[in-house]
Parts: C-alpha cells; structure tokens; sequence
C-alpha cells in the first residue's frame, strides 16, 4: 500500500462507498463540529456531485477521484480568496504532470485542469467568510482516472488511463496500457501536491503562485473566439485574471474583465 507522505492533509481521511456530494458532506461536518485541518473526505460513488454555477460532475462509480479537504485559511483576506483557487488548480497541474509527464497539461480558467484539450479534472471552492476573513474553506475536487467512456452530455472529456495510452510530444506513450495507476494513488499524489501550494500560499508566495498560474492558462496571449451569456460574439486575448478572479480579456483594444459563466470559449 502506498504511504501518505504530508504532514497534515490526508491525515484523517474519511472514506466512504457512496456519497451524494463530498462538498456538502463536508460542509455538514463544519456545521456540527471542527475537524481537524486538512481533513479528506472521500467517495468511490458520488451520486449528485455539482461544478462550478451548479453545473453536474458525473463519475463513473469506482473509476475516478472525487474528494473534499477542508482547510482554514484565517491567514487570507475574503477579497484574496481567488488564491485558494489558484493554489489548488497548481495543486492538481502539479499530480497531472508526475502522471502524464510530455502531455500539454493547461489550467483552464477559473480552475478546470486539460489533457491536449480534453477536460480531465475540475475544482469547487466553498468558502465561508466571516467579516473580511476566510473561517473555512472547503475544496472539492473531480479527476478522471480510469474511466474510459464518457456520457454524450460530458463532450471532450478524458481521463489520466485514457492519455496514458496516447503518444505525448516524444512520440511514445506516457505509460503502458496496463501501468497500475489507481485511484487511491492520485488521492495521495493530490494531498501531497495541495499540501506543498498551501504551504507555499501561507508562507506569503502569492506573487509566484499568481505567476505560476499564468505560464500554465490556457488562451493566455491567444486571439480566441469567445461568446458573451447574452450569445454574442467577439475576438480578444487573454490578458490575465485580476485579484478578484476575473478573466481579463483585450479585445479592439480595450480590457474587458469577466465574471465566470459570462464568457466561454469556442
């Protein structure tokens, strides 16, 4: 069995068969008591998992990760909570990479991670705030590991079995067909990874975090075609993401900044 090397995330993990939500089990547990920091709570089937404006996440049962960890960042501003995504979407670049190493890996704003241009993973972050601090913070998190065949409803959807089988830039495979990852080893690969940008973020390393995100989003100084909700058009480029966690976007030479779900790529 693979060991756990952090010192505090994953430490008390809480797994359950099924769950309708790791989120809401998790903000359960902070309404009736004070877990300890960096406690995980996860399923191997979760029933009504929910992304980003309460859009689903569907899993397979038993193929994919979807877990929570409840952290306390009392250290961070409410108005700089976008960190949080930042350093978790760092987090999962980071267990992306070890496993597919020479696959194009991009954080797709806000925190949605991509394979070569498929969804592979995608984050929610609840936090709850209490004057102008962080009390707790709960990050949930979906990666597709082993599953191989994805619902019509989910397009461009693959997974870390799936681009393991597929030539990265060195023209081979990044791993055999048979390479025994398994679910519970990204599981510690992601607490491990989310432990090191914690400690990072709380070690005062914004401004390389910031940085960090940006060599790694994906349209960043590309001229896109992008949709506005009201489903108009328009060409612009990425420019950055302003402290709140808006995209910044040129386009005819004026800087345009945008709420999530106001604009999409195309």
């Amino acid at each position: 069995m693979q060991k756990l090397n952090t010192l505090f995330i994953g430490k008390v993990l809480l797994a359950f068969p099924q769950l309708p939500s790791t989120n809401v089990h998790a903000i359960d547990l902070l309404s009736k008591s004070r877990p300890i920091e960096g406690t995980v709570i996860s399923t191997a089937d979760q029933t009504n998992g929910r992304g980003q404006i309460g859009s689903k996440w569907l899993s397979n049962p038993f193929e994919n990760l979807t877990c929570s960890v409840i952290l306390y960042p009392i250290f961070l501003e409410a108005k700089h909570q976008f960190l949080l995504n930042i350093m978790t979407s760092l987090a999962v670049f980071d267990v992306i990479q070890q496993l597919l190493p020479g696959k194009k890996c991009a954080i797709k704003w806000p925190n949605d991670l991509y394979v070569e241009d498929k969804k592979i993973a995608g984050i929610l972050i609840q936090n709850s705030l209490q004057g102008s601090t962080i009390q707790s913070t709960v990050i949930g998190l979906g990666i597709n590991v082993l599953q191989t065949s994805f619902a019509n409803e989910i397009p461009n959807a693959t997974s870390i079995k799936l681009e393991s089988t597929r030539p990265n830039g060195t023209g081979f495979p990044c791993a055999q067909p048979d390479s025994p990852f398994s679910v519970e080893n990204v599981l510690f690969r992601f607490c491990e990874n989310l432990e090191n940008r914690y400690l990072q973020l709380k070690a005062g390393r914004e401004s390389s975090l910031k940085d960090n995100y940006l060599t790694h989003l994906l349209g960043l100084g590309e001229e896109r075609l992008y949709q506005k909700n009201d489903k108009s058009y328009f060409k612009g480029t990425i420019r950055g993401v302003t402290e709140a966690g808006k995209l910044i976007v040129e386009s005819s030479g004026e800087l345009l900044n945008f709420n999530l779900k106001e604009v999409s790529f195309l």
